[in-house]
């Protein structure tokens, strides 16, 4: 009889008591971050998620304050027109099969879902504009699922530090899923990105003002520890 094979946990260079630590110390920094994205309800986050890609969030939230102020339902916006959402999204890259997308989402939840955003990856991913990372986003902040939405900063923080290294985004969301003990899941996301984006920066990382520098394995560190 042949043996069973045995899917291997995703490997960390960090041993398990320094993520541990890594975590308690940004959980002790900040004990419950939330979005920069500004939204009013688990629509209006899910539609502000699919017009950050490739965009800041600053840049979003320019744009959708007005947008949200006359369409925070799927109804709303299908009856507002993609001609006029793409007016109100126009400052921001890809904006024109992004409002496609919109309108298309707002659509399918109307006619699947009962104009509610779905609680489930497979249903949200099958919505136009919908991947595995603005799925995680959704499923994390509107639903408190602890799930692993790797974007650029958390994918360079991940490889950097030694946390999750990987070759691919799903690489490293399994690694992060993996090794992040479970009481950080929930917030591990945030934590994150929030570092990649302020602190551990893709061209200068400030790593003098870095809570984790001690434990972390990045070689071009900025400050001798």
């Amino acid at each position: 009889m042949a043996a069973r094979s045995k899917t291997k946990k995703p490997r960390s260079r960090l041993k398990p008591d320094v993520i541990e630590e890594m975590f308690r110390r940004l959980s002790d920094a900040d004990p419950a971050p939330t979005s920069e994205l500004d939204y009013v309800n688990a629509y209006t986050l899910l539609v502000a998620v699919v017009l950050s890609a490739q965009a800041t969030d600053a840049g979003v939230n320019k744009a959708t304050k007005p947008l949200f102020a006359i369409a925070d339902t799927p109804e709303k916006m299908v009856a507002l027109g993609e001609d006029k959402v793409r007016d109100c999204v126009k400052t921001i890259g890809l904006f024109r099969n992004k409002a496609k997308n919109v309108i298309g989402l707002s659509t399918a939840l109307i006619e699947h879902h009962g104009s509610q955003v779905p609680q489930s990856r497979e249903a949200l991913e099958a919505l136009p504009g919908v991947g595995r990372k603005t799925a995680n986003v959704v499923l994390n902040v509107a639903f408190g699922e602890p799930t692993m939405a790797v974007d650029t900063h958390i994918f360079r923080i991940s490889n950097r530090t030694g946390l999750a290294p990987g070759k691919n985004p799903l690489e490293v969301e399994q690694g992060l899923v993996a090794n992040i003990p479970g009481k950080y899941m929930r917030h591990a996301h945030h934590w994150l990105i929030l570092h990649g984006r302020y602190v551990c920066k893709a061209r200068k990382p400030e790593c003098e003002r870095c809570l984790i520098a001690d434990l972390c394995r990045f070689e071009g560190k900025t400050v001798a520890l």
